[in-house]
């Protein structure tokens, strides 16, 4: 299967043998979050190893006293950006990861039934202009974190993407739990020069109505027990 030099699909053991029971019928609600969450912090570390770089800090001082130079990450203008909704079940994890506290920023968009394109319906990006003295958190990230855990078509990732490049990010790391090789494609191609996708997994087909196959099933309504809705 040939994908685009930004699409990164993990070999991790632990993940691999997660994401198989994540595909799970009998996979329950609660262990359903538990999933998301763990594949989600394994890709999330093997993405910002390469995206973020170590920088020296201030000097600290240990509890029995010695003196260390303390170590922090650039770039500092981060942000998490969880597609609403399922991309919920992944913001801890990253939160988890990151050394310092960093803004999130929900974007609401979903697939119209006939199309199968997406539609935005909620967006909280802070719509500043990037200045010298704007106060942290006012202005477009350096680095946007995107967390969905399923690409389909790809169209809604795209939308995301464009979406922040609109609103003036440099970077943008998405991760996914899975991806339809066709979509994580459409996604990647989007704004090839400043986006990484990572993934646990890749399926090849897609149903006529936009799912994966075999895919994980809806992974919002396994999160919030709104299968059948």
């Amino acid at each position: 299967m040939s994908l685009p030099s930004n699409v990164h699909v993990s070999k991790h053991p632990c993940l691999m043998a997660k994401l198989s029971r994540l595909r799970s019928k009998g996979t329950e609600s609660r262990e359903v979050k538990s999933l998301v969450n763990d594949i989600a912090t394994i890709l999330g570390c093997e993405a910002l190893a390469t995206a973020l770089t170590p920088v020296d800090g201030p000097k600290d001082e240990t509890p029995i006293g010695f003196e260390y130079t303390t170590t922090t990450v650039q770039p500092q203008a981060l942000s998490i950006v969880p597609i609403l909704r399922s991309g919920l079940g992944m913001v801890e994890a990253i939160q988890n990861i990151l050394p310092e506290p960093v803004p999130v920023h929900h974007l609401g968009l979903y697939r119209e039934p006939t199309t199968l394109e997406p539609v935005e319906y909620y967006n909280n990006l802070p719509h500043h202009v990037s200045s010298p003295n704007s106060e942290p958190g006012t202005h477009a990230a350096s680095l946007a974190i995107v967390v969905d855990p399923v690409i389909a078509t790809g169209g809604t990732c795209a939308a995301a993407i464009q979406t922040l490049k609109e609103w003036g990010v440099k970077k943008i790391v998405v991760l996914s739990v899975i991806a339809a090789a066709e979509g994580v494609k459409r996604a990647a191609e989007e704004w090839p020069g400043a986006v990484d996708i990572w993934v646990a997994g890749v399926d090849a087909e897609l149903t006529p109505n936009g799912m994966l196959k075999p895919g994980v099933g809806d992974v919002g309504d396994r999160l919030f027990l709104t299968i059948g809705k």
